[in-house]
């Protein structure tokens, strides 16, 4: 899989500071992430046809997917411009002013959207598994890479990137010494648990009872919920074809956001 980054970032982000990105999430993916997933795919960088995005040809798209880098976050107008020029590819986008208001380096930003484009790439799959708040309830998480760890960085040729879960972390039940998610890092002495959430984490999941999607975080996790509340402004840029597909035409609200205690109870 070859994804092509379009950098729309009309110079706030040089191509030279972008190749440096690419460089280490090209080794995350094949260093990292491909030998405990067995897929992987190459980010490169492509041309632009305009210099502006505008309602222009195909002719950035190079690869099987693509992701573009923009300034603000005009989801509308991104939207427009990817479904004009490349619709039914998939497709991302990084908002460098969402990375500034989430206070991480857009290269974090950028590191989880290509991990969860190469997990699934039309967003679109979901993974059984217990309700957050009900263990004897079962629903459909979303399958995707860094969500639930999404607080955790680590670094890569000096790059900061996104953690992220491993197989192990959707399956039902744990297995003695696994490991759910790469970093591993401990929260009061217990690592990841499948289908759960690290602080600063979150997990969403299509609940076929209420034909509706959620998204759970712990009860206090102020981080958490501002990264969801940041987040929700660009909601439709990435998972606008599962909301379509899984909801029913009478329940077409927007997701949303509960809280789980620390205990696993709903709140």
């Amino acid at each position: 899989m070859v994804i092509s980054l379009i950098n729309h970032s009309n110079g706030t982000i040089s191509d030279e500071a972008v190749q440096e990105t690419i460089r280490a999430i090209n080794r995350q993916i094949t260093e990292d992430f491909e030998p405990y997933w067995s897929f992987g795919a190459t980010l490169r960088l492509e041309g632009r046809s305009g210099a502006k995005p505008s309602a222009q040809s195909a002719a950035d798209l190079r690869g099987d997917a693509i992701i573009y880098l923009w300034n603000q976050a005009d989801v509308e107008d991104a939207l427009g411009y990817h479904d004009t020029n490349n619709k039914g590819i998939p497709f991302g986008f990084v908002f460098t002013q969402l990375s500034r208001d989430l206070g991480e380096p857009w290269s974090v930003t950028l590191s989880h959207e290509v991990l969860e484009m190469i997990g699934d790439p039309q967003a679109n799959l979901l993974v059984a598994g217990p309700h957050p708040g009900n263990p004897k309830k079962s629903v459909f998480h979303w399958f995707e890479m860094c969500d639930a760890v999404q607080a955790e960085t680590y670094l890569m040729d000096g790059v900061a990137l996104s953690n992220f879960v491993l197989p192990l972390y959707f399956t039902g039940e744990e297995e003695r010494g696994g490991r759910n998610d790469f970093l591993a890092r401990p929260h009061k002495g217990t690592t990841l648990q499948s289908f759960s959430i690290n602080p600063g984490g979150y997990v969403g999941f299509y609940d076929p009872e209420t034909h509706d999607h959620d998204t759970y975080t712990f009860k206090d996790d102020t981080l958490a919920k501002q990264r969801m509340r940041i987040k929700n402004r660009a909601r439709g840029a990435r998972r606008s074809t599962r909301y379509k597909l899984a909801l029913t035409p009478e329940n077409k609200r927007a997701s949303r956001l509960r809280t789980v205690r620390t205990d696993g109870k709903a709140r």
